[in-house]
């Protein structure tokens, strides 16, 4: 016999009989995170294409990034 799995709903604790925490499966917590992670790309991605393109040379790359070389 295969046991189901429920999505459980987020528990919403009250304190003074206001909602002040809330209680979430940690998968469905880890979704959201991924997700407003994905949002916040979406806008520094939106941000940088608003900016004009600067190109330089590979030695001034490399001088910077790696002073040794």
């Amino acid at each position: 016999m295969k046991a189901t799995l429920k999505k459980k709903l987020p528990e919403i604790i009250l304190k003074n009989g206001k909602p002040s925490a809330v209680i979430l499966n940690i998968n469905v917590y880890q979704d959201m995170l991924e997700q407003l992670e994905d949002v916040e790309d979406l806008r520094m991605l939106e941000d940088m294409r608003k900016r004009p393109l600067k190109f330089r040379s590979l030695d001034d790359f490399v001088k910077e990034h790696n002073p040794r070389v």
